[in-house]
């Protein structure tokens, strides 16, 4: 397909958050496109839009509206066209797009599994009873919770550098970042210990980058197919059917991953109560063009587990 190309001239605008690792993100999205097709870096110009999500830091996300926070300030930025495309952690993706904008174009995933960060310890067993453990994230507190009912669990927001600082500061005894982005950042000197996802189930597209277009913009759409990753789409589609399902937002602990071995995909799911009084699971495999079916079967098995008063807490605080 024939198009115009990007040029110093008429750069490519590709729109992100300001954090470092949402700009390490826009930067491997801009490398790819570049080798992709023989382009310049200054072909491009990385636009940083601050969202809500990065604008309030003192309150918990459920308190100020959720999944999406991340994501609104840049697709409205996408749908006016002041960028071209925009690049996403998948984790924070709604499971919708506004209309006009279409989100089909994934990088090769990262590690997606979670990281136990301590100066001195590797993992939660070696915390006393009731240190206190920050994270900002409903899913991992509810999973501390529930293998570790007497640990205290606090607020931790911010990015990765801040989350260090308030680590060093004592406001916790540990706290968990993934491994994807500890490793786009370089982060090796950070004292992290990754996972096994049996022990901590990441979050549904837990080190996954998308990429959204406008549904019209035939140029972003030949461009991106260039860098698009199959086998990333392919688990993505099974675990975001799962997280649809179950109409999964910042407020709800869900957790889901999905492998692929040969012809076979493997999912695994979890819901939780966000106390991790209670945890359901699932695990099923797949013919790997069947994983947005099986996603949906594994929620509304879960569903079915949990029944009518599973999902009374949404709403609540703390």
């Amino acid at each position: 397909m024939e198009f115009e190309r990007p040029s110093l001239a008429r750069p490519l605008g590709i729109g992100t958050r300001g954090s470092p690792l949402a700009l390490a993100q826009a930067r491997e999205t801009r490398d790819r496109l570049a080798i992709a097709f023989d382009l310049p870096a200054e072909a491009f110009s990385i636009v940083v839009i601050q969202t809500t999500g990065d604008a309030v830091q003192d309150r918990p996300l459920k308190e100020i509206g959720g999944k999406g926070l991340f994501t609104r300030e840049i697709e409205q930025a996408l749908l006016t066209g002041q960028i071209d495309i925009a690049v996403h952690s998948m984790k924070d993706m709604p499971v919708l797009q506004p209309e006009g904008l279409v989100l089909d174009c994934y990088l090769p995933r990262e590690d997606p599994r979670d990281a136990f960060v301590s100066p001195t310890l590797t993992g939660l067993d070696g915390l006393t009873d009731g240190a206190v453990v920050g994270t900002s994230s409903l899913r991992r507190r509810a999973q501390v919770l529930a293998r570790r009912p007497d640990l205290r669990v606090v607020e931790f927001r911010g990015n990765v550098q801040t989350r260090l600082r308030k680590l060093d500061e004592g406001v916790a005894g540990c706290t968990f970042l993934a491994c994807a982005g500890l490793n786009r950042l370089g982060r090796s000197d950070v004292p992290a210990t990754p996972i096994p996802p049996e022990a901590m189930l990441p979050a549904v597209a837990q080190g996954a980058i998308g990429i959204e277009r406008r549904a019209d913009d035939s140029r972003a759409a030949a461009m991106l197919e260039a860098i698009h990753d199959s086998e990333t789409a392919t688990r993505l589609a099974a675990e975001r059917a799962f997280l649809a399902a179950l109409d999964g937002s910042c407020e709800t602990p869900i957790a889901g991953l999905a492998d692929l071995s040969g012809g076979t995909l493997r999912l695994r799911g979890e819901i939780l109560r966000p106390d991790g009084s209670e945890v359901l699971t699932e695990d099923a495999t797949c013919p790997t063009e069947d994983g947005g079916k099986l996603g949906r079967e594994m929620a509304l098995r879960l569903l079915d587990q949990a029944g009518p008063g599973f999902f009374d807490w949404r709403g609540a605080t703390g």
